[in-house]
């Protein structure tokens, strides 16, 4: 145990563990590069070239049913690797290839790369980092850190790629590669983890009622969170508000915001326990009402940083509650339910958010993300709620 300790305070490990977390938001980045895109496959509709920037959430699904039996044959490390490397592999294709059912393909093969690591990302913390809930919170927070620092570099990236074309906007995944050697090198895991936790613990992996919602919490918040990615380039051409390259840099500056959030969550969550809940969302939801109704870029911006700061607590505590609520020995199926829940909610957004909007008798990007500033609002609601009754049963024990 001593030995494992000595490792998780290296700072190297550190890096090389979280720099896994990098690529988890990076598939749909290219939704920046889409409005460049369609004049490049004219025999394919633009909902056609719009689900490029979506399919890599069913591959990511099927990454994570498939994860847990390549862990049980090659161990955590082995399984972790062969995701990084289909990762680089499927996601630089479209560089060298102008087919689209090919591309297609190659994105559904990137998001199944990157399944086959997500939930192995967030669960291979608390293994490291058990040693207390607040210590476990501020890994979380760097896991989450880790992802919207990918998300912002791909983006900023991508604002200067797609200049030169839409091919070269997918050069972004050869970020990739350094990752890839520092797990290899630095991040020891046995080769059967399984085989290890097997004989520690006996007994199948099981989930709970708190697990099930949270799962389908997560599931909501990402479905009415996503518009932020595929809306927010429309509208900004149909308000008239920036260029072909303003939307990459306006969702990395949403991500960068989130990141120095997200590194002092251990900080807010020691302040502000699960007052962070209701707290992290009402701000997501201002964020959203002042995207919404943004006039000019200046206020567009302001939208977006208000959102970032609010979506860097809301998410992460998500994740710390899901750590402490799982049953014991269960946080990787648990992870990955929620994970799955995640990508599916990713996946139907479109669909569902349109249908909701076409009610509202607009299907402009303006009317979906009003569609999802009601939904914040409400789940800022329950988790004040929620906070309250937590909070209740917390003063009935002492």
């Amino acid at each position: 145990m001593s030995e494992k300790n000595a490792v998780k305070d290296k700072a190297i490990f550190k890096v090389s563990l979280l720099s896994i977390s990098l690529f988890l938001m990076m598939a749909p980045q290219i939704a920046s590069a889409l409005p460049v895109m369609y004049k490049a496959f004219p025999g394919v509709s633009k909902a056609g070239v719009e689900s490029l920037a979506t399919v890599p959430n069913f591959g990511i699904i099927l990454g994570l049913v498939v994860s847990p039996f390549l862990v049980r044959l090659f161990g955590e490390k082995t399984t972790i690797i062969l995701g990084l490397l289909l990762t680089v592999l499927a996601g630089t294709f479209p560089m060298y290839a102008s087919q689209y059912g090919l591309i297609l393909v190659s994105r559904f093969l990137i998001g199944l790369g990157i399944g086959l690591f997500n939930s192995l990302a967030v669960s291979l913390i608390p293994q490291f980092y058990n040693g207390g809930e607040e210590e476990m919170a501020t890994m979380i927070g760097y896991q989450n850190v880790m992802g919207s620092v990918g998300a912002a570099i791909s983006s900023f990236l991508i604002s200067y790629l797609v200049t030169i074309s839409w091919h070269a906007a997918f050069a972004i995944y050869f970020l990739v590669i350094p990752s890839l050697i520092l797990f290899t090198l630095f991040v020891p895991l046995p080769k059967k983890q399984a085989d290890v936790a097997s004989k520690q613990k006996k007994g199948k992996q099981r989930i709970n009622g708190k697990v099930c919602l949270i799962a389908g919490l997560m599931f909501l918040i990402f479905l009415f969170y996503m518009p932020m990615s595929y809306k927010l380039p429309t509208l900004i051409v149909e308000e008239h508000l920036g260029s072909s390259s303003t939307p990459a840099l306006v969702a990395g500056i949403s991500t960068l915001i989130s990141i120095p959030i997200g590194a002092s969550f251990g900080f807010f969550f020691k302040k502000l326990h699960d007052k962070i809940f209701p707290v992290g969302f009402a701000i997501v939801t201002l964020g959203f009402l002042i995207t919404t109704f943004a006039g000019n870029l200046a206020m567009l911006f302001a939208g977006v940083i208000v959102l970032g700061f609010g979506f860097g607590l809301g998410v992460p505590y998500m994740y710390n509650w899901l750590d402490w609520a799982a049953p014991e020995g269960s946080v990787n199926l648990a992870t990955t339910i929620v994970l799955v829940l995640v990508n599916l909610g990713c996946s139907v957004s479109p669909t569902v958010v349109d249908a909701l909007s076409g009610l509202t008798g607009s299907t402009s990007s303006r009317a979906a993300m009003l569609v999802s500033t009601i939904f914040f609002a409400l789940i800022t609601v329950y988790a004040y709620i929620h906070y309250l009754k937590v909070h209740r049963v917390a003063v009935k024990t002492e």
